[in-house]
This record gives C-alpha cells, sequence and structure tokens, in this order.
C-alpha cells in the first residue's frame, strides 16, 4: 500500500480518538471548579479516560509521522473538530445543526485541498539537536506569552495548546525516523533529549487545553486544530525541508484550502459555542438556594407559597378592651 494512504487512514482513526478525548475533557471541565489545580484532576476518572484517548490517538498519529511528512499528517488534524461535532452533539442529548454541517463541509472541502498540494513522500530528514532545542526554547517563549493574564485566556490557552501540540508532533517524527532508521545508536543523547521535550510538551499541551475548554468548547477546540498544523508545517517547510507539490503553484490550492477549511471552522467554532450556551445545565447549589422574599406591599413572592410568605411576615399585637365573660369589649359588672 503507498505510504501516503497508509498515513491517510491513520490519521483519520487518530483524529476520532483525539475527538472523543476532547468531548470528554470538555464535560469533565464544566464539572470542575475554576480554581482547582491540576492535582486535583488525578484523582477523577473521566480525566484518566480523557488521557487513555488521547494517548492512542498520539501513538497512531506517530505511526502516521513514520509514513506521511508534516504537511500532509498535521492538516488531517482538523477532522478532529469534524469528528467532535457528532460526538459531542450525541453527549448532549441534541441534533446536529444545519451551521455545523455546512462548517464541517467547508472543512473537508479545505482538507482536499490541502492534501492535493501537499507532498506525499515519506520523510526522511530530522531536527538535529541544535534545531531541536531551539524549536523547544522558542515554543516555551510562545507559551509564556500566551499564558500572560489578560483578554480572552481560553483562547489564548487554546492556541499555546496547539503550538506546543504541533512542536510535540514535528520532534515526534524526528524521534520516530530516527529510531527506525538503523543508522546510528538508539539511545543517542539527541533521542533522548528529544524523548525528553516530546513528553513535556505533550503534557503541556494536553493541561493546556484543559485550561481552554473552560472557557468553551468550540471556539478552544478550533483554535487548538487551526494551531497544530501550522505550528508543524512551519517546521517542515523551514527546518525539514518539506515541500509543496507544483512548487511556488503549489501555494495557490493550498491557501484556498486553508481559506475553506478556516471559514469551517470558524462557522464549527460559532455553531457549537451557540449550542453550549443553549446546553448548560443549572448548577445545583442554584437549584436548591432559598427565593428571596419580599414584602408583602401588593408584589407577588414567587417561589415561594403564599402560606410561607404570611409566615415570615412580623406578628403585630393589637391592644384589645378588657372585657369580661360577656365578651370582648363589653363593660363588666360594676363598672
Amino acid at each position: 500500500m503507498n505510504a501516503a494512504l497508509i498515513a491517510v487512514a491513520l490519521s483519520l482513526v487518530s483524529a476520532g480518538a483525539y475527538a472523543a478525548a476532547a468531548v470528554a475533557q470538555a464535560r469533565l471541565a464544566g464539572r470542575t471548579e475554576p480554581a482547582a489545580g491540576a492535582l486535583r484532576l488525578l484523582g477523577r476518572g473521566a480525566w484518566w479516560s480523557a488521557v487513555g484517548l488521547n494517548a492512542g490517538g498520539a501513538l497512531l498519529h506517530v505511526a502516521a509521522l513514520k509514513y506521511g511528512p508534516l504537511t500532509l499528517v498535521q492538516p488531517l488534524g482538523a477532522l478532529t473538530l469534524v469528528a467532535a461535532v457528532p460526538l459531542g452533539a450525541r453527549s448532549t442529548g441534541r441534533r446536529v445543526s444545519r451551521a455545523e454541517w455546512r462548517g464541517t463541509f467547508l472543512t473537508l472541502i479545505g482538507l482536499a485541498a490541502l492534501l492535493l498540494a501537499s507532498g506525499g513522500a515519506a520523510p526522511h530528514d530530522t531536527l538535529t539537536l541544535p534545531e531541536a532545542l531551539g524549536v523547544g526554547a522558542v515554543t516555551m517563549a510562545l507559551v509564556a506569552a500566551l499564558s500572560r493574564p489578560g483578554a480572552r485566556p481560553g483562547l489564548r490557552h487554546a492556541a499555546a495548546s496547539g503550538i506546543t501540540s504541533g512542536v510535540a508532533s514535528a520532534l515526534t517524527q524526528t524521534l520516530t525516523v530516527a529510531a527506525t532508521d538503523h543508522s546510528g545508536p538508539l539511545l543517542s543523547g539527541r533521542l533522548v533529549t528529544v524523548a525528553v521535550l516530546v513528553s513535556f510538551l505533550a503534557l503541556g499541551g494536553l493541561l493546556l487545553s484543559q485550561t481552554a475548554y473552560r472557557g468553551g468548547f468550540g471556539a478552544s477546540l478550533a483554535v487548538v486544530t487551526l494551531a497544530n498544523p501550522v505550528a508543524a508545517a512551519a517546521i517542515g517547510l523551514v527546518l525539514l525541508g518539506e515541500r509543496l507539490q507544483g512548487g511556488a503553484i503549489g501555494l495557490v490550492p493550498a491557501f484556498i484550502g486553508a481559506a475553506a477549511a478556516v471559514r469551517g471552522v470558524m462557522l464549527l467554532s460559532r455553531a457549537q459555542a451557540g449550542t453550549t450556551a443553549e446546553t448548560v445545565p443549572v448548577p445545583a447549589e442554584a437549584a436548591l438556594a432559598p427565593a428571596v422574599t419580599r414584602p408583602r406591599s401588593g408584589v407577588v413572592v414567587t417561589g415561594r407559597p403564599r402560606a410561607a410568605a404570611r409566615a415570615e411576615e412580623p406578628l403585630t399585637l393589637r391592644p384589645e378592651p378588657v372585657g369580661t365573660a360577656g365578651g370582648p369589649g363589653r363593660p363588666g359588672p360594676g363598672l
């Protein structure tokens, strides 16, 4: 079988695993306090389920990188968002909207154009140790800048997650190709260093995405999906000598496909953000909170029975005339 077809098939299954993990992380983020630290996640079974799905997707992604270049494999990661549409809808018990289907169609069209423009040859070049360390340092600087306090923290954390994941994929390709070409020692200093960088960046990207999903699932996942292939493709084109088919002419379908994919991702993110806002459950604390009562001055007290509202009114004592057995208000004998 053609190496490019194997890379595409493995990438499709990997995208499905990543989509299931993203839905699980988003549901976990909705049930987690914003101030909860990363250590508290370790005690959640849902967190480990998401980690397992991400690990499975990562292994399939590594295998795809063995057979296809970054410019081919990484754009297929956008299918994670496409697969997350029906999975997210099913988890919330709703149907996929027309806007989501339009976004899915545009994303698929854009991916098809990008795949036609990308090179299909199996990768051979790898990053040197100075290049790998330089890429890691630049990535850390970008993550630090995006993680600073400011507006839209969810989208900035999502961009940082996509960048770290894309760089981790590029380093993983170097690790995979160098370890399987049998041209050098299996445990060289370069491979060990790259493996440590991959582990660190992969874990950082996972935690950053978990933080990003607290601000909304659709938009955050869209930013992660776009930032990932951009970062990886930049490394492939600049440092690994990867080329687009057709040379300069091949840039035309690549730009058209990228524009269509961006438009599709924007439609998906807006549609999913709207449906997420409509289906946000009422917290249990708010449902059990006592209703606010007001003085009875012609205003209807909502959320309380009328008898309960009366019971909360102050008791007024009215003086009564002193009477006898003859009845109240009647003077007694001798008076």
